[in-house]
């Protein structure tokens, strides 16, 4: 029996159904029920009748599944894989903007810990932030955590006052707009697809700016055959699935999430067999303001 094999034995075993963010490997994305960004991945646990959740992603991930599906089993395959800037935010950052502005909405990215998305009013991801923070009655915006997305909602919505804060996601940090100029020279025809998370002196390059989903659906309903990609190379699988026809370039610094590579099949196996690596939220209080700014999310951006 080969792993794939085993891991849909399982599965029906379990009655559980796997989930991986298109970062992961190619070989997790195959075994996949749904393969999604974390807006699509967010919905899609809410929908699903499955008993167990197996979540091939980092830990936030896991803890929004978990906080939207408290009656289900949430297991995710590696307990270490995490996203650093889901850490990066204070408390009394947010406490300071509270106090200084009445009419304020705190805007948490959904790459955050349920402890911080506690804090905040509203959840948003990178695929629905601008509609949200558009829908939201408040004139006053801190998103948080990352400085990027930030910049970019608040170029999309100038009728609204941000507050920033200094968080970032260092794949997407650490993309250099001299590479992707690189590239461009080489591929002068190639259209170049960035993810909001990026620099904005990267942004600045981009034909098209957009969540991970989103730069999958400007490659497929596009008519051009080459395209250069500023976001985490495991998107790449996906790229080719919905254009076979068409070629992809990436940074000679490849962007590569050893967190969301640290779930492998063994491990998707052990999680299925052993229910390794639950994810339990028992914060009470705390863990119902998390979840509030997660279905508010789902309302808002419908």
């Amino acid at each position: 029996m080969t792993k794939q094999e085993e891991i849909q034995k399982l599965k029906e075993e379990k009655d559980a159904v796997i989930l991986a963010h298109y970062y992961v490997r190619p070989e997790i994305q195959e075994i996949a029920d749904y393969i999604g960004d974390s807006y699509f991945l967010s919905k899609k646990a809410v929908d699903l009748p499955h008993r167990t959740i197996v979540f091939c992603g980092v830990s936030f991930m896991g803890e929004s599944a978990k906080l939207l599906n408290p009656l289900k089993t949430v297991l995710m395959p590696d307990a270490e894989a995490d996203c650093p800037m889901a850490h990066m935010v204070l408390r009394e950052t947010i406490e300071k903007a509270r106090e200084q502005y009445e009419d304020l909405a705190v805007v948490c990215y959904i790459n955050s810990t349920a402890e911080i998305k506690s804090w905040s009013d509203v959840s948003v991801t990178s695929a629905n932030a601008v509609q949200i923070v558009k829908n939201l009655p408040n004139q006053n915006i801190l998103f948080i955590p990352d400085r990027n997305l930030a910049h970019f909602v608040a170029e999309q919505v100038p009728e609204k006052q941000f507050v920033f804060n200094e968080g970032y996601c260092p794949i997407h940090e650490n993309m250099r707009a001299e590479e992707l100029r690189e590239l461009k020279q080489q591929h002068p025809s190639a259209k170049i697809l960035v993810h909001p998370e990026c620099s904005q002196e990267v942004l600045a390059l981009a034909d098209y700016i957009g969540s991970t989903s989103g730069i999958i659906e400007y490659a497929k309903a596009s008519r051009d055959k080459a395209f250069i990609i500023g976001t985490e190379s495991g998107v790449r699988y996906a790229l080719q699935q919905a254009r076979e026809d068409a070629e992809f370039f990436f940074p000679r610094t490849e962007p590569i999430c050893t967190d969301m590579k640290r779930i492998t099949l063994d491990k998707v196996i052990d999680a299925l067999r052993h229910g390794t690596y639950e994810v339990n939220m028992n914060n009470g209080q705390a863990d119902d303001a998390a979840k509030r700014t997660l279905t508010r999310m789902l309302e808002l951006a419908t």
